[in-house]
C-alpha cells in the first residue's frame, strides 16, 4: 500500500513538471524576437517565478508572490539551461524581491526585510532567516516589493499605494525608500510613486530609473504606465495628483499643477504593468541594443482590449529616453489568451537575457548569434 502510495506521488509530481513544461513550451511556440535572436526555456520548475538576482558565484535566486519561498539555482551564471531549483524559506509572506549581499540572500515580505546568511553554504538546509527590519506598512495592496543594493552601498525598498489611488496614509507609503544593510536609517528616496516593481542604475551615471504602474479606471488609454529618473533623492513624482506628464487626478489633482512634480523619463502604455527593469550592460548583443533599458510588462488586467503581456527597450541618450519600443512579444495571443505573463528581467555575466513568467512558471533565456539570423 506504501508503495503504491509513493508510486501515485511521484506520478502526480510528473504530471505537475509536464504541465509546467507544457505551459513553459506552450508560451515559447508564439513568443517572437528580433532576427538575429533566440528565446528558448532556461527553467520550467519554477511556478510564480517573479524577481530575480544573480549572487556572485553564480547562484540565481527567484523570488514568489503566493508560493511562500524563494527558488535558488546553483550554476545558473555558466548554464544555457537551469538544473533543479532548491527552496529557501518556507511560510513567507509574498517574498518577491531578492538581494544578495556579503554571502546572504535579503528578502522582502510585506511588511519586513529578511537575511538568510551563508545561504549559498546551506542550500539544502538553509538557516531560519534574521528580521533585518519590521518597520514597513502591512498592508497587501501593492505591497509586495523588489528590492536591489544600490552603488551606494544601500538597500532600496519601495512602498506601494494601497489603494488604486489615494493620499499616502502613512509617511512610507507611495515611497521608494532605501537603508543601511542592517535595516538601520531607513529613509524616504523618491515620493509620489504609486507601485514601482522594478528598477536599476545607469551603468555609467550611476542614477536611478525605475518604472511605476499608473492608476486604474481613467479609461482604456490613460494614464500610462511610466519610466522615470531619480537622479538625486528628493523628488516627487506625481502621484495621486498628476499621472503621466500631463494628467491631473479628477479627485486629487483640481487645485495642482503636474510642472510641479517631476515628469517620466518616458510614457510607457497603458495599464502595460511595467514591472522588472534593467540596463543592458552586456556585450553580447548588437551594439545598438547596449544601454538600452529592458522592460518586463506583466499584462493589463482591466482594459478591453489587453496589452502587455511583452519585454520592451527603451533607447536612453545621456539622462534622456528616446525612444520605445517592444522587443520580445507573443505571451498574449491572438485570442487575447495569455500564455504567459513575464515579470522580471536579468543580464546575465555571458550577456543573455533572463525573463521570468510567473503565469507559465518559467524562466526563459534569451540570447543573440549573428549565425541564427532567420532567412
Amino acid at each position: 500500500m506504501i508503495a503504491r502510495r509513493g508510486l501515485l506521488i511521484a506520478l502526480a509530481l510528473l504530471g505537475l513538471a509536464g504541465s509546467a513544461l507544457g505551459a513553459a513550451r506552450a508560451a515559447l511556440d508564439q513568443i517572437h524576437v528580433p532576427d538575429g535572436f533566440k528565446i528558448e526555456v532556461f527553467a520550467d520548475e519554477v511556478p510564480g517565478a517573479r524577481s530575480l538576482t544573480l549572487s556572485p558565484a553564480g547562484t540565481l535566486f527567484v523570488g514568489t508572490r503566493d508560493k511562500g519561498f524563494i527558488y535558488a539555482i546553483p550554476g545558473a551564471a555558466s548554464a544555457s539551461h537551469a538544473g533543479k531549483p532548491r527552496r529557501v524559506g518556507r511560510g513567507l509572506t509574498s517574498p518577491n524581491g531578492v538581494a544578495v549581499r556579503d554571502g546572504a540572500l535579503y528578502v522582502a515580505e510585506i511588511s519586513r526585510i529578511l537575511r538568510f546568511d551563508d545561504i549559498e553554504a546551506r542550500l539544502d538546509n538553509p538557516p531560519e532567516p534574521v528580521v533585518v527590519t519590521d518597520r514597513y506598512p502591512k498592508d497587501t495592496h501593492h505591497g509586495w516589493k523588489f528590492i536591489a543594493f544600490g552603488p551606494d552601498g544601500w538597500l532600496y525598498v519601495p512602498v506601494g499605494a494601497p489603494c488604486n489611488v489615494c493620499l499616502p496614509p502613512g509617511p512610507l507609503h507611495q515611497t521608494i525608500t532605501r537603508m543601511k544593510p542592517d535595516g538601520s536609517a531607513i529613509e524616504v528616496f523618491a515620493r509620489g510613486v504609486r507601485n514601482s516593481v522594478g528598477f536599476d542604475w545607469h551603468p555609467a551615471a550611476h542614477e536611478l530609473w525605475f518604472t511605476d504602474n499608473g492608476r486604474d479606471w481613467l479609461g482604456d488609454d490613460q494614464p500610462p504606465d511610466e519610466l522615470n529618473h531619480a537622479p538625486r533623492a528628493g523628488l516627487h513624482f506625481g502621484f495621486p495628483y498628476c499621472h503621466g506628464r500631463a494628467i491631473l487626478d479628477p479627485q486629487f489633482g483640481r487645485d495642482k499643477r503636474c510642472a510641479d512634480f517631476t515628469p517620466p523619463a518616458a510614457e510607457l502604455g497603458p495599464h502595460v504593468a511595467s514591472l522588472g527593469m534593467r540596463f543592458y550592460a552586456g556585450t553580447m548583443f548588437p551594439p545598438e541594443y547596449r544601454g538600452r533599458i529592458f522592460i518586463a510588462e506583466h499584462g493589463s488586467w482591466n482594459r478591453s482590449t489587453p496589452i502587455g503581456y511583452r519585454v520592451t527597450t527603451v533607447r536612453v541618450e545621456g539622462d534622456r529616453a528616446v525612444g520605445y519600443e517592444p522587443f520580445a512579444t507573443g505571451w498574449l495571443g491572438d485570442t487575447g489568451r495569455a500564455a504567459g505573463r513575464p515579470v522580471d528581467v536579468l543580464v546575465m555575466p555571458d550577456g543573455a537575457l533572463l525573463v521570468s513568467d510567473d503565469h507559465a512558471g518559467a524562466i526563459y533565456r534569451i540570447s543573440y548569434r549573428s549565425e541564427s539570423r532567420r532567412p
